[in-house]
């Protein structure tokens, strides 16, 4: 490709805007004040795809964007370079020190999921993950987010441990969407661990937010599941 880079990204991301879809978002995203131009997020990562090999120096760019799509498109490419065998480790390294450094323009649920688990869970599986409980206790929803997302990575080889005990720190979370996103992944270690989760409700079930409990054992047995919903 030619032209490599963020203006050009822009560019092409802008001939698919549509009005009726910049509705439907901003209808669905009441949460927060991002601007919408309403392009189809198949679409978005389809472009991602395309611009697959932007440097971060440009992919921060479109981060500097107040426009979702721009910066849904910037984490869909680290994302897609992160998942890439053939990336090499300092290129992984930037784009981990990218997302946390800006992660003041990562700012809603759905571009958190979208890189955390392989631009951060990815890049610390082999090292030490104490900035991910750094993370957990922060005043900032979305960086709470980021620390049980990110361990999405861990869990698909069977490694949960960091994910039950950051859900631990996010018992009390006041945030409704942080809720669900530490009872998804707490399901989804259950289906890997499922005597780990178990053992965990039973301590913890009484104290979870409702919505974080209905979530985490969505792959029970009817009878388990009602079990942990009358310890509320």
């Amino acid at each position: 490709m030619a032209d490599i880079d963020a203006g050009e990204f822009e560019r092409r991301l802008r001939e698919h805007q549509d009005d009726e879809e910049r509705r439907k978002f901003q209808r669905y995203f009441k949460d927060g004040g991002d601007e919408f131009i309403g392009v189809r997020m198949g679409t978005v990562f389809a472009l991602a795809k395309e611009f697959i090999e932007l440097p971060p120096p440009e992919l921060e760019r479109l981060l500097e964007s107040d426009v979702h799509e721009l910066r849904a498109g910037a984490l869909s490419v680290m994302d897609k370079q992160a998942r890439r065998k053939r990336t090499p480790a300092d290129r992984r390294r930037e784009l981990y020190e990218l997302y946390l450094r800006r992660h003041d323009r990562i700012d809603n649920w759905d571009l958190v999921d979208l890189a955390a688990p392989y631009v951060v869970g990815g890049y610390l599986a082999d090292k030490p993950r104490d900035v991910l409980y750094d993370l957990a206790r922060s005043e900032n929803r979305w960086k709470r987010r980021t620390a049980i997302a990110a361990t999405a990575y861990f869990i698909r080889t069977g490694d949960v441990g960091d994910t039950f005990a950051i859900a631990e720190l996010l018992l009390d979370d006041p945030e409704d969407l942080v809720h669900k996103a530490t009872g998804g992944w707490l399901r989804a270690a259950g289906d890997k661990d499922p005597d780990r989760l178990r053992a965990f409700l039973e301590q913890h079930a009484a104290a979870m937010p409702r919505v974080m409990l209905r979530y985490a054992i969505e792959h029970l047995d009817p009878s388990q599941r009602e079990h942990y919903r009358a310890l509320r």
